[in-house]
C-alpha cells in the first residue's frame, strides 16, 4: 500500500522523537550508540535524520513492511502534535531517508542485534528450562531459513538465487540460521549471507552463542561431525537427530533404553579437517511414532537422537525424546516473522546488498522487540514476588502483538511510555 509524504510540525528534529518511545524502550539508545560507535557510524554533524534515529526509523520500517517509506515516517511521528509547536527544519523526504539509511549501512546493525538480542526467560517463564538432576537447563533450538529480496542485479550477484528442475526461481534469496529460546521465541546468535552460502557455515557463526547450562536441539541436516564438536566445545548440551543409517556402534545399554556410543568424521569430511580428530562420546536414543492412518496406513517413522547428555539419570530417554518435539518452536517463530510480521507476499524492499542486510536485522530485532514486550506481559512485576506468572508468552497470540504495537507506535512514538 502506499501513503502520502510526511507533514511534520515545525519544532523537533526527528531524533528527538524517533530515538524515544517504545522502541527506544525496548531496545535502549546506548546499545544503539554502543552498535554506532563500534562501526564508525555516528553522525558527524547535526542532521534532520541523524543516525541514531536512522536505526531505530530502519526498525519501524519491519514493523510497517507494506507501507512507504514516508508514510512510515509519517505513522511513527504521529505523537508530534503533543509536544506542541517548535522547529524541525525541514521535511526529510524519500532520497534524505535512503541517504540516511546509506550512511548508517548495516553493521551497525548487525552489531546491535548481536548485542540486544539474548535469552529473555526468568525462572518464572513455564517451559524455558528443562529440569535435570544437577541443573535446569535453558531449553533452545537451532535452525536455518531463507527470505525473498528485491529482484536486482545487485541482489542476484552478492545473494543467489535457488535452482528448479525448470531453472531458477524469480528472486534472490538470503539465507540466515539463528537461535531460539524455547520459552520465549525470542531469536538471538543470528548469522545471515547468501542463498549461495550453506547453512551448515552459516550455523558454525550462530553456535557461538551457546553457553553451559543450555540444552540445544537440532534437525539432522545439522548433525555432522564438525558442527557437532563445535557445539558442544561451547559447554551446551546437544540433542540433535541424526539420520537413521547413521552408523552408532553400540557401545553400552543403558536402562532407560538408550545407549552410548559415538561419532567420528566420515572420510571425505576428515580429509579437510586439521590434525587429529579423535571420536566423541554420544548417547543415543531411538524411538518410533505411528504413521499416518489415512488415506491409507503408512509405517511408523525412526526417530534416532543423539545426545551430550551421557548419564541417563540426568535426564531419561523418554523425556529426551518429549523434548525433542519442542524443535518445532524454531519453526514457528521464523514464521512468525517470516509471514506475520513481513507479510507472506511482500520480499525485503531495499534494493542494495547493503540495505538488504540492514533491513534484515532490523527485522530480527523488530520481532524480538515484540517477543520481548509480551514475555513483560506474561510476567508480573519482579517487584512482587506473589504476583507469579500470569499467562505463559507462547499462549499469547503475536498477531495481536503485531497489531497492537502498530496501533500504539504513533502514540508512544513522540511520548515515553
Amino acid at each position: 500500500m502506499s501513503g502520502k509524504p510526511a507533514t511534520l510540525q515545525p519544532g523537533i528534529r526527528l531524533a528527538d522523537y524517533l530515538s524515544t518511545g517504545l522502541l527506544a524502550r525496548l531496545c535502549p539508545p546506548d546499545k544503539v550508540a554502543i552498535a554506532l560507535a563500534a562501526c564508525g557510524r555516528q553522525s558527524q554533524r547535526q542532521r534532520d535524520l541523524p543516525a541514531h534515529a536512522t536505526a531505530y526509523y530502519v526498525m519501524a520500517l519491519s514493523l510497517y513492511q507494506g507501507v512507504n517509506y514516508s508514510e512510515v515516517l509519517r505513522i511513527v511521528t504521529e505523537g508530534m502534535q503533543m509536544l506542541g509547536d517548535g522547529a524541525v527544519r525541514r521535511e526529510v523526504g524519500k532520497s534524505g531517508i535512503s541517504a540516511a539509511r546509506t550512511r548508517l549501512g548495516w553493521q551497525a546493525m548487525a552489531h546491535l542485534a548481536d548485542q540486544v538480542l539474548i535469552p529473555l526467560a526468568d525462572e518464572r517463564t513455564p517451559g524455558a528450562f528443562v529440569t535435570g538432576l544437577t541443573q535446569p537447563y535453558r531449553l533452545v533450538s537451532l535452525d536455518g531459513s531463507c527470505l525473498e529480496v528485491a529482484d536486482q542485479s545487485a541482489n542476484a550477484q552478492a545473494f543467489g538465487y535457488p535452482s528448479t528442475g525448470q531453472g531458477r526461481t524469480g528472486y534472490p534469496q538470503i539465507r540466515f540460521t539463528a537461535l531460539v529460546e524455547n520459552g520465549t521465541h525470542a531469536l538471538f546468535g543470528v548469522a545471515c549471507s547468501g542463498f549461495k552460502d550453506s547453512e551448515v557455515s552459516l550455523a558454525h557463526q550462530t553456535i557461538a552463542h551457546l553457553k553451559p547450562g543450555m540444552l540445544c536441539l537440532a534437525d539432522r541436516g545439522l548433525a555432522g561431525f564438525p558442527l557437532w564438536q563445535a557445539a558442544s566445545a561451547t559447554g551446551a548440551h546437544l540433542l540433535w537427530r541424526v539420520t537413521k543409517n547413521r552408523r552408532l556402534p553400540v557401545h553400552k545399554r543403558l536402562p532407560d533404553g538408550s545407549y552410548l556410543s559415538q561419532i567420528e568424521p566420515a572420510a571425505a569430511t576428515q580429509k579437510t579437517m586439521t590434525g587429529s580428530v579423535l571420536p566423541i562420546a554420544v548417547r543415543v536414543i531411538e524411538y518410533e511414532l505411528p504413521g499416518a492412518l489415512e488415506p491409507e496406513p503408512k509405517p511408523a517413522t525412526l526417530y534416532r537422537l543423539i545426545t551430550t547428555i551421557l548419564d541417563d539419570k540426568e535426564i531419561n530417554a523418554q523425556t529426551l525424546a518429549q523434548l525433542y518435539r519442542e524443535r518445532w518452536t524454531i519453526e514457528t517463530t521464523l514464521a512468525e516473522m517470516k509471514t506475520t510480521l513481513k507479510g507472506s507476499a511482500i520480499v525485503l524492499r531495499s534494493k542494495t546488498p547493503d540495505l538488504v542486510r540492514q533491513e534484515f536485522y532490523a527485522l530480527v530485532i523488530a520481532h524480538y522487540a515484540i517477543r520481548k514486550l509480551m514475555q513483560e506481559a506474561s510476567l508480573g512485576p519482579k517487584s512482587d514476588p506473589s504476583a507469579g506468572q500470569r499467562a505463559p508468552p507462547d499462549s499469547l497470540s503475536f498477531k495481536q502483538a503485531v497489531n497492537t504495537v502498530r496501533r500504539k507506535l504513533p502514540v508512544y512514538g513522540a511520548i515515553s511510555p
